[in-house]
């Protein structure tokens, strides 16, 4: 950096050489005073050296102090940089961690849901086989009660009482419910104190519980109780029961499930009935 003296030096030293030469042209008083002038030049001229002197260490001082930032800069940007290059490994360590951890998790997860898929495989074989177990209980519920029809044909009765009791049985048997409604239904009417009246209310219910028609086929069950004496209340009451479970009248059908299992506990049809009452129970 160029210095340059102020201007008050240089006139100072100006005023010094013109005295001098001047002190040769003049008188002794003259001379005194110049010489007075010329030491009152020096001494300012001395302390503008000093002033010189000052700005100088004070430039020197803020040379160095700035040459010492210029370098705590320089430190201050390699930590930086330094810092930067460890943030970057860092997160690139994190993420490769990171990374690892959600392969593990996303191959947990998987593993997971093939393990959930079986047990789901697993549960749904089992419903089935719990459902083809209920659908042929059920089944065994609501197929009619196999009885020989034959055999309550009761002896004593007519030729003709015979005959028209088993044409209604035919009917049934091959399963064309509407004519043995009809042929049921006729017999009954027809022949209403037989010991075999009760038998044709039996399968008059049983002929409607076939059609699907439950609620007919309540009635028809619930005439057979006026035949307290034979052997097809105890049926008639089980089948009556299922009818209202059909009709999902579950009060009534544990009413008359109940009623079966206290009135006839020996009865072949007083088990199913039991069974039957702990399913509308659930």
């Amino acid at each position: 950096m160029k210095f340059e003296l102020p201007s008050r030096i240089i006139f100072v030293g100006m005023m010094l050489t013109v005295s001098g030469w001047l002190s040769a042209c003049v008188n002794p008083q003259q001379v005194d005073v110049l010489e007075r002038d010329q030491r009152r030049l020096r001494a300012d001229m001395g302390n503008l050296q000093g002033d010189v002197d000052g700005f100088r260490a004070t430039l020197a001082d803020t040379r160095a102090n700035i040459q010492q930032m210029q370098r705590d800069l320089s430190a201050i940007k390699e930590r930086i940089d330094e810092t930067r290059v460890q943030v970057g490994r860092q997160i690139g360590q994190t993420s490769r961690d990171g990374d690892q951890r959600v392969k593990t998790l996303e191959s947990r997860l998987a593993k997971l849901e093939e393990d959930a898929k079986a047990q789901a495989q697993i549960l749904k074989n089992r419903d089935d086989e719990l459902k083809q177990l209920r659908d042929a209980a059920l089944a065994a519920e609501q197929r009619p009660i196999v009885y020989d029809g034959f055999a309550d044909i009761a002896l004593g009765e007519t030729e003709l009482v015979r005959r028209d009791y088993e044409s209604a049985w035919r009917s049934f048997e091959k399963k064309d419910y509407q004519i043995a409604v009809s042929r049921f239904r006729e017999f009954v009417k027809k022949n209403p104190k037989s010991r075999l009246a009760a038998a044709a209310l039996f399968w008059l219910g049983e002929s409607h519980f076939a059609l699907k028609e439950f609620d007919k086929a309540i009635v028809a069950y619930d005439e057979v109780r006026r035949y307290p004496q034979t052997d097809k209340v105890a049926a008639a009451l089980l089948r009556q029961g299922f009818a209202f479970a059909e009709l999902g009248e579950k009060l009534n059908a544990r009413l008359v499930l109940q009623e079966l299992v206290e009135k006839y506990p020996q009865s072949a049809e007083a088990p199913r009935a039991k069974h039957r009452l702990k399913a509308l129970e659930s």
